[in-house]
């Protein structure tokens, strides 16, 4: 548990000094906010594409060596950009291609990672809810290094150097997998007797498609999230860059501003973490998840100091902070082990197909119509999405496993005395 938590920290630390580098260095060297949309595109479209396909890879393959080969994939890309740049041989497309062999590894990568929390959570003797609270505080962690030091680093290295940085920390989060998963059986490659293996791998790809059809929560989650990443993509990627940029005076601004959002955001986890079991999910969830949308798009539509932004993105930071952990135990509860890698494969894929448009279409829409307008009406579509988990009934379900769906595991610890409340808790 503490080696993965600790490669997730060293890893998204990594990842948010290239959220940060790239963009900045696209700017500073094309002045394209369209550029800047294009290579985010990029750089999340594959992101999907191995997300649909990758859940049985993962099972076949075996989580440990699939983590462990995103790591040095990912960190070998990162480094030949400015390798290639220090050699004068770096073209734009080059670069594109780059960021999408990143996003090729990056989603097997955090699934087979993810998929081992209940396994891992249960060995530390740890409830699930913690678990996932501590997993998510740890990316909130790293978020908040990375955001931290990235604008700095920036303004005294370069945006070059910086990603040279970000490449090591790959290969650090590479050997703490390799060492800390070693003798873990469900991180090993899971065989399956059967059919030969192309009709294995269609039929335990369908497998995952099939359960997250026939349960209405995670549908919902799937569908709301798909629109929402979308949008956060078009802000983290063009808007808050060109923002910060063109009125709040550079990079230094940048990672303050995603220094407070990661602070916040992490503290919010934790503070969840520690109440988990006594507040229920679903209110909680969403007011949280209202509170975290729009705010952010409008203040920076209106104002051109860093302050009343900051102090906003701070206020959704610790919202944001509780999305994850309730949907994490969320998942966990209701997708059964044998099922883990497929599922949420498919969630990743769903959640994620239009994230790589999110940039791309923000950098059309601020070439073409304004900064201003540009957040004004993303907002607008964020507070429409935000307000799902009140219009529509399946998400009350939060607050307890499924039962409502047909592929769910059976109860593990059914009570033969018929005592309702024995095994009632999971």
């Amino acid at each position: 548990f503490a080696a993965v938590l600790a490669a997730n920290i060293v890893s998204i630390t990594g990842n948010a000094l290239t959220g940060m580098g790239v963009p900045w260095f696209v700017l500073q060297s094309t002045g394209s906010a369209t550029k800047a949309g294009i290579v985010a595109f990029c750089t999340m479209l594959p992101v999907v594409l191995s997300a649909v396909v990758g859940g049985p890879v993962i099972d076949l393959l075996g989580r440990r060596r699939v983590g462990i080969a995103s790591d040095l994939v990912c960190g070998a890309a990162v480094a030949a950009v400015p390798l290639l740049e220090f050699a004068g041989v770096l073209r734009f497309w080059t670069l594109c291609g780059l960021m999408a062999v990143t996003g090729l590894f990056q989603a097997p990568g955090q699934t087979a990672r993810g998929v081992l929390l209940p396994t891992l959570a249960d060995a530390a003797g740890m409830p699930l809810a913690r678990a996932a609270a501590w997993y998510d505080g740890a990316s909130r962690c790293a978020g908040m290094i990375g955001s931290a030091v990235g604008g700095v680093l920036i303004a005294l290295l370069g945006a070059t150097n910086v990603l040279l940085l970000d490449a090591a920390t790959f290969a650090v989060s590479a050997s703490l997998l390799a060492f800390g998963l070693r003798g873990l059986a469900e991180a090993q490659p899971q065989r399956r007797s059967g059919p030969a293996l192309p009709r294995r791998y269609r039929s335990a790809l369908s497998e995952g498609y099939r359960y997250v059809l026939a349960t209405p929560l995670l549908l919902g989650i799937c569908l709301m999230t798909l629109v929402t990443k979308g949008l956060d993509q078009s802000w983290s990627a063009v808007l808050l860059p060109v923002h910060v940029r063109e009125e709040l005076g550079g990079s230094a601004a940048l990672g303050l501003l995603n220094a407070l959002f990661s602070v916040s955001a992490l503290t919010g986890t934790l503070v969840y973490g520690a109440v988990a079991g006594q507040v229920r999910r679903w209110p909680v969830f969403t007011v949280a998840f209202l509170i975290g949308g729009m705010p952010r798009f409008l203040v920076a539509a209106l104002t051109d100091t860093v302050t009343p932004l900051a102090v906003t993105m701070a206020i959704e930071g610790l919202a944001f902070g509780i999305l994850n952990p309730i949907l994490a135990t969320v998942m966990y509860e209701t997708v059964p082990d044998e099922l883990r890698s497929r599922v949420l494969s498919v969630t990743t894929a769903s959640v994620l197909t239009i994230t790589p448009l999110g940039g791309l279409a923000a950098g059309l829409f601020v070439d073409s119509a304004g900064l201003f307008s540009a957040m004004l009406a993303i907002g607008s579509v964020y507070l429409l999405a935000t307000l799902s988990p009140v219009i529509f009934p399946a998400w009350r379900q939060m607050d307890g496993p499924d039962s409502s769906n047909p592929l769910a595991a059976p109860d593990p610890d059914p009570d033969p005395t018929g005592d309702p409340d024995r095994g009632a808790v999971r």
